[in-house]
């Protein structure tokens, strides 16, 4: 997940035994007495004495998770363009970029409150301890973590079945897509998530491993930190095959105007061959169970880029 600095929320290969794994790694149980417990992405224990009712989501993703772990009529509160799936929109907004309205929250009197752990600054996080409630801490580094977190929150709920079936689908249907683009020739890919200045994500960010997905990498993975500011100079001298933008709500992949300033490099490969992608940045980056809507819609259109360049005879570089 990732909250760019224009204040908007953007923001497995799993069989059975992976699956298991996870189960594992999530030491999430109830006991005689009806508690539960989950280990958030932090590596911290959440134990609450009985399935939580009254839930506060503070980012648009964690809404999404949520309701996919069967837990969507226990959330009391969210934050600022929550609006997926469309019963959403009806839930009281109490977050926004700009912070948490904390009085709000407690007065929602919730017995679990999710918040996304780079969402916030460590200050208004612990603001947010303050108030006592348990803290599950949402950080997906990788795809299958995004599976997981779904299977937590439906223990914390009490709707375990149905965020196993949710984890399991999720899986199943990521490892097709890593069979289906397994082997291909890999592309190089520059994310462009702000234009100015211009601002990409690097290795740390759940994007890079949708691009691998996908048969591509990410130009910049290495540079330090989650969301990187970089040059057009830096961009030019990587010679992308493909630039990626995404706009909320883009489910269209029409060009918004967001990437015009690399068609003034005609030399450019993203721009000799078709490689200016726009995706839905929601689905893109929430963190969310729809990131294999947005890694699906992602290898399509790299495959077509990467089959153009092939007839055309332009070589792909490494």
């Amino acid at each position: 997940m990732f909250w760019p600095p224009h204040k908007r929320a953007t923001f497995l290969r799993i069989g059975a035994a992976a699956l298991t794994a996870i189960a594992v790694f999530v030491t999430s149980a109830a006991s005689a007495h009806g508690g539960v417990s989950a280990v958030d992405d932090s590596g911290r224990t959440i134990r609450l004495p009985r399935p939580a009712q009254r839930i506060v989501s503070l980012s648009p993703g964690i809404t999404e998770l949520l309701f996919s772990a069967g837990a969507g009529a226990h959330i009391v509160g969210t934050a600022a363009d929550s609006d997926y799936p469309p019963a959403a929109r009806r839930i009281p907004r109490i977050a926004d970029s700009a912070g948490i309205d904390l009085e709000r929250v407690a007065a929602l009197h919730p017995d679990l409150i999710i918040a996304w752990g780079s969402g916030y600054s460590p200050a208004r996080l612990d603001a947010l301890r303050s108030l006592d409630i348990p803290i599950y801490i949402v950080e997906p580094g990788t795809l299958p973590d995004i599976a997981a977190d779904v299977q937590r929150m439906g223990t914390l709920a009490g709707s375990p079945g149905t965020a196993s079936a949710a984890a399991a689908r999720f899986g199943s249907r990521l490892q097709d897509l890593r069979r289906r683009y397994a082997g291909r020739k890999p592309l190089r890919a520059f994310v462009q998530i702000w234009s100015n200045p211009l601002m990409t994500l690097s290795g740390r960010h759940i994007i890079s491993e949708m691009l691998r997905v996908c048969g591509a990498r990410n130009v910049f993975a290495r540079l330090p930190g989650i969301a990187p500011t970089v040059d057009a100079e830096a961009v030019l001298a990587a010679d992308p095959d493909v630039i990626i933008a995404a706009e909320p709500g883009d489910r269209t992949g029409a060009d918004d105007g967001a990437l015009d300033f690399w068609k003034r490099f005609p030399r450019l490969r993203a721009t000799a061959h078709d490689g200016l992608v726009f995706l839905d940045a929601d689905e893109l980056d929430r963190g969310s169970l729809r990131a294999l809507d947005a890694t699906q819609a992602l290898c399509a259109r790299l495959a077509r880029i990467r089959d153009a360049a092939q007839a055309t005879g332009a070589p792909i570089r490494r």
